[in-house]
């Protein structure tokens, strides 16, 4: 670009944020006696950096940057004009600071320098003298993706720190130094400058949260947070992608699953610790139900999700989820992806759009699938968690790892008995499973969730026991009885008294089944003692038989599969034992000889 020939020039604040002035410098391309910075230019520079923007900070860096390079080159910079006053400041929108600087530059007899296109148009008509610098900003191929590999999750740029990356896969990521040459506050300032043009421009770009010394950003895959002094110790930017696109298929969910998540599961949370995979099995759940014909928006700050253009990603509304959600209300849509639920306006708002019939689908920091329902609690009536949360997803390490359903029962909490005690409580369960694993209920005036081991035999299962200890103490008085269903119970007894209680043909133990009406397994309670011993097996009709050396006829013989005890006999006058294949006994035995399992005898 041909530059004008000038003695003065006045720096408005595009130009100055732009970084081109400081760059002829250091060139010394920059022939003039003066720069002259108008007030108002500064004040504008330093009411953005107090409410946090980055602009002003970069600004007021390279002004800096300025006043140091023109002393070295011998040329004079000066402040001047009056300070902008509070109808200047509101009318700022509408070009009146513009106007102002464009003022000094008729009062100075200088050359405007400005990046900003409308500015040196308007300056012009005027008839001031301008020297515009299109600016060059790029939106692709920034000197941060330099940093990024195709297994990289995360880059981590601190002043006076190597740059670190975070490299791997979900859940196994290991942080790795990029080079060992450290980063310069100059450095970082350079890619905060590039990253805030390119937001501003690009159609990807856009500014998720400002806050004073701290800033995030959206640009295309990246999500980019600045941190300044005194909010952080040094500067300092995070820059996040996703690394991983998958469908739900990719997971291999059961069936079982697949058919919930499919015609019922509308009250979604998805939960796990930070890095485990969550917005990515959210993101292959929008891409799934928009598969099934539904109407899917998402409610997200920042919008990382990586969505197709189908789905609509709603940020904050003026600020606030919740205007959001009254928007998505009138948009009437099957299913909303919540990420991330945090605070409790949060968590109102999904149960709120959860009651009033749409799907949810909620993302929620934790590091257990009972943690998920645990934040919920406190914020929504207990009895109300059912209705808003009938799935609970688990994910670790980029793998679904355990899912809960909820449901709302009344009953007599686990381990208490007074019938007086029962109330509604929510009960979790194993999805795959069906077991109970915790309930959730009022204790007093708070809300418990608890646990629900497997305890020691209720008062029934106790007196079942004492009446079949009764029958076996009469052969074997240190008898030992475990009920393990309601219908079949198993005794252990020394090895010799076995033969006793099964009887001929098993004639004693059936007796002994009809009088007590449950089924009765015999097992020695010390089944490895004995001798392994070499015996042939034969099958005749419906039966296997077990044949022995006659030196055996007898003696009590042990049958193990592998190292399983499966059964007690004596061997008969024939030197054999026989099994009927119809039997439960025959049939494991059948299934071991197909699998080729070993099969061994004890005497």
């Amino acid at each position: 670009m041909k530059m004008k020939n000038t003695d003065k020039i006045v720096l408005d604040t595009s130009i100055i944020i732009d970084g081109k002035i400081s760059q002829l410098l250091e060139q010394n391309k920059l022939k003039v006696s003066e720069i002259i910075v108008p007030a108002m230019v500064l004040d504008e520079m330093q009411a953005q950096a107090s409410k946090g923007r980055e602009p002003g900070f970069v600004g007021l860096e390279e002004l800096k940057k300025i006043r140091e390079l023109a002393e070295k080159s011998k040329i004079k910079v000066r402040f001047t004009g009056t300070r902008p006053s509070i109808d200047d400041i509101k009318l700022a929108k509408s070009g009146r600071m513009d106007a102002l600087i464009r003022d000094v530059a008729k009062e100075e007899n200088a050359t405007l320098y400005t990046a900003d296109f409308v500015q040196a148009l308007v300056g012009e008509a005027e008839g001031v003298s301008i020297q515009h610098f299109p600016a060059e900003i790029k939106t692709k191929g920034l000197a941060f993706e330099k940093f990024f590999t195709e297994d990289t999750l995360s880059v981590h740029l601190k002043e006076g720190v190597p740059p670190l990356a975070k490299k791997g896969g979900p859940g196994r990521f290991e942080l790795v130094k990029i080079k060992d040459e450290t980063l310069s506050t100059n450095d970082l300032e350079n890619l905060i400058r590039e990253i805030t043009e390119a937001t501003r421009i690009s159609e990807e770009g856009s500014v998720e949260i400002i806050r004073s010394g701290a800033t995030v950003l959206q640009l295309g895959n990246y999500r980019i947070a600045i941190a300044r002094p005194p909010f952080s110790d040094g500067l300092e930017i995070t820059i996040v992608r996703p690394i991983v696109k998958l469908s739900l298929e990719d997971y291999k969910l059961s069936d079982k699953l697949m058919l919930r998540l499919r015609e019922k599961a509308e009250g979604i949370i998805i939960a796990g610790p930070p890095g485990s995979g969550k917005t990515t099995l959210a993101s292959s759940l929008a891409e799934f139900y928009k598969n099934q014909g539904k109407i899917v928006k998402t409610l997200e700050s920042p919008k990382d999700l990586q969505v197709g253009p189908e789905i609509t990603q709603y940020g904050p509304l003026e600020g606030d989820f919740e205007k959001t959600a009254d928007i998505l209300l009138l948009v009437r849509p099957d299913y909303s992806i919540f990420d991330e639920v945090r605070k409790t306006k949060d968590f109102e708002i999904f149960s709120d759009m959860r009651l009033a019939g749409i799907g949810m689908i909620g993302v929620v920091h934790a590091s257990d699938a009972i943690d998920a329902i645990q934040r919920f609690m406190g914020r929504v009536e207990l009895g109300i968690i059912p209705h808003i949360i009938d799935t609970v997803i688990f994910v670790k390490e980029g793998e679904v790892k355990k899912v809960f359903e909820l449901s709302l029962t009344v009953k007599v909490p686990s381990g208490m008995t007074e019938a007086d005690l029962s109330r509604p409580l929510v009960e979790v369960r194993d999805f795959e499973t069906g077991e109970l694993v915790y309930e959730i209920y009022t204790f007093g005036e708070e809300n418990v969730i608890v646990p629900v081991t497997k305890t020691s035999a209720s008062p029934l299962k106790r007196l079942a026991q004492e009446r079949i200890l009764q029958e076996i103490r009469k052969f074997d008085f240190n008898a030992q009885a475990e009920v393990v269903s309601e219908n079949k119970v198993v005794v252990r007894v020394a090895n010799e008294y076995i033969p006793r209680i099964i009887g001929k043909e098993g004639v004693m133990i059936k007796a002994l089944e009809q009088k007590l009406g449950i089924s009765i397994d015999v097992e020695p309670k010390i089944p490895s003692l004995g001798k392994e011993i070499y015996f042939g097996m034969t099958e005749t009709g419906n039966s296997i038989t077990f044949d022995f050396d006659k030196r055996y006829i007898g003696k009590m013989a042990n049958v193990y599969i592998g190292s399983d005890f499966l059964f007690s006999a004596t061997i008969g006058k024939k030197s054999n034992i026989k099994v009927s294949k119809d039997s439960d006994i025959g049939r494991q035995i059948v299934r071991a000889l197909v699998s080729k399992a070993k099969i061994k005898v004890l005497v």
